[in-house]
C-alpha cells in the first residue's frame, strides 16, 4: 500500500493498526458473505456448494474493490471536506456499480443459472449499500484514529509540562536555598561590623557626608538583597549593576585598595544570568583577597560571547601571602559559595554548563563561567557543545 493507514502513527504503533486495519477488513467480508448466505441463498434456494463459492468469490472480489477505495480515499484525505465527500461519493457508485457487473456474471457462469440482467436494480442497491457501510467503517476507523493520537499528543504535552514543573520546582527550591546562604554571607557579622564600623569611623572625622553615604548604600544593598528573586534570570548588565550596590561599600571600606576591571562587550551585556550569581564569588574575592592584602588588589570580570555561549571571567590577584600559593591553602574557605553556583547553574541548565577554577601564579582565584546565550525575549542562540562534566573543575599551577 502507498500509505501506511495510521499515517499519523509513530513506527511503533504503526504495524500494529494495519494490522488490526486488515482485521477489521476481513471480518467486514466475512459478515457479508454470512449475512448473504443467511438471507439470500437459504432464503430463496435451491442452494449448493456453487452457490456457496460464488458467495466467497464475489466477497474477495469486493475485498479488493475496497482495497482501491481505501488508497483513494488516502490520497485525498488532507482535501477540502466537499472535494471529499464529492470524490468519496463518486468512487463508491462507481466501484459498487463495477462490482455489479462482474458479481452478476460470476454467478450465471458459476452456477449455471441463466440471465439476472433483469435483477440488475436490486443487485446493484445492494452492492452500493455495502459500499457504502465499509466507507463508514473506514472513516469511524479513521477519525477514532487521530482522536487517539490526539489524545496521546495531549497527554505526552501535560507530561513534558509536568515534567518541566518539576524541574523548575526544583531549581526554585535550590535557588531559594542559595538565596538563604547568601544571605547568610551578606549579612554575615563579619561584613556588617566592618561596615558599621567604617560608618563609625567617618562620623568621628566629621566626614558625615560620606558616612551617610555609606549607609545609604548599605540600606540599598540590604533591600536588594531581601528583594530580589533568584529563580528569575535578567541581563549580564543588570546583574552587575546590582553587584556594585555591593563593591560601592567595599570601596568607601578599602578606598585605593580595591581596583575593579570590569570589561563585557556589548552583545554579553544583553544576554541573561541566574539573579545574584556573580555575588557569592565575588564576596570571595574580598574576604580571602583584597581583605587580606595590604596592599588591596584589582577584582576583574570579563564577560563575552563566543560560538552562542556566554564565557564569564571573574579574578582576584590574591592576598598576596606565600600560603595562598602552596596547593593546599589556596582555595580554603572559597568552596561554600562556588557549591552554591554550581548546584544552582546545574539545576537550571542541567548538563550544559561549566564552571573551572584555575589559580593564578600571584595566588589568586579565575573563575571560569560558560552558559547557554539566552536572552529575555525567549530566542535561545546556544547550541549543544560537549564542555564534559558541568562540576566545578579545580587546577592548580605549580
Amino acid at each position: 500500500m502507498p500509505h501506511s493507514f495510521f499515517q499519523d502513527r509513530s513506527s511503533t504503533n504503526g504495524p500494529s493498526q494495519i494490522y488490526q486495519f486488515g482485521l477489521l477488513h476481513i471480518g467486514f467480508w466475512t459478515f457479508v458473505s454470512i449475512v448473504s448466505f443467511f438471507s439470500l441463498t437459504l432464503w430463496y434456494g435451491p442452494y449448493d456448494w456453487f452457490h456457496v463459492l460464488h458467495i466467497f468469490l464475489q466477497a474477495g472480489i469486493g475485498l479488493a474493490f475496497t482495497l482501491f477505495l481505501y488508497w483513494v480515499f488516502m490520497h485525498i484525505w488532507n482535501r477540502p471536506f466537499v472535494y471529499r465527500a464529492s470524490i468519496g461519493l463518486l468512487m463508491v457508485f462507481l466501484v459498487a456499480f463495477v462490482w455489479t457487473l462482474v458479481r452478476i456474471e460470476l454467478f450465471m457462469w458459476v452456477t449455471d443459472a441463466g440471465s439476472k440482467w433483469n435483477e440488475f436494480g436490486g443487485w446493484h442497491f445492494a452492492s452500493v449499500f455495502i459500499f457504502l457501510c465499509w466507507s463508514g467503517l473506514f472513516h469511524g476507523m479513521r477519525y477514532n484514529d487521530l482522536l487517539q493520537t490526539e489524545h496521546r499528543i495531549m497527554l505526552k504535552a501535560e507530561a513534558e509540562t509536568r515534567e518541566e514543573q518539576m524541574k523548575r520546582m526544583r531549581a526554585q527550591s535550590i535557588a531559594r536555598d542559595a538565596q538563604i546562604k547568601m544571605l547568610r554571607y551578606q549579612l554575615n557579622p563579619h561584613f556588617l561590623c566592618n561596615t558599621l564600623n567604617a560608618i563609625n569611623s567617618l562620623i568621628e572625622v566629621n566626614e558625615s557626608a560620606k558616612a551617610q553615604g555609606m549607609t545609604v548604600q548599605l540600606s540599598r544593598f540590604l533591600r536588594h538583597s531581601l528583594d530580589n528573586n533568584p529563580d528569575t534570570k535578567i541581563t549580564l548588565e543588570n546583574e552587575v549593576n546590582a553587584l556594585n550596590l555591593y563593591l560601592e561599600i567595599e570601596k568607601t571600606r578599602f578606598g585605593e585598595r580595591l581596583s575593579l576591571d570590569f570589561q563585557i562587550e556589548p552583545e554579553a551585556k544583553v544576554a541573561t544570568v541566574p539573579s545574584l550569581l556573580l555575588q557569592p564569588i565575588i564576596e570571595n574575592s574580598m574576604k580571602h583577597a583584597i581583605a587580606q592584602n595590604e596592599s588591596g588588589g584589582t577584582i576583574s570580570l570579563y564577560a563575552e560571547v563566543k560560538n552562542e555561549r556566554l564565557i564569564i571571567q571573574l579574578s582576584d590577584t590574591g592576598s598576596g601571602s606565600k600560603i595562598a600559593h602552596s596547593k593546599v591553602g589556596s582555595t580554603k574557605g572559597r568552596g561554600v559559595g562556588l557549591r552554591n553556583t554550581n548546584d544552582r547553574l546545574k539545576a537550571l541548565y542541567e548538563q550544559d554548563f561549566y564552571i573551572n577554577i584555575d589559580i593564578l601564579p600571584s595566588g589568586g582565584l579565575n573563575t571560569r563561567i560558560e552558559l547557554p546565550c539566552e536572552y529575555l525575549n525567549g530566542e535561545n542562540h546556544h547550541h549543544k557543545q560537549s564542555l564534559g562534566s558541568p562540576s566545578i573543575k579545580e587546577s592548580k599551577h605549580e
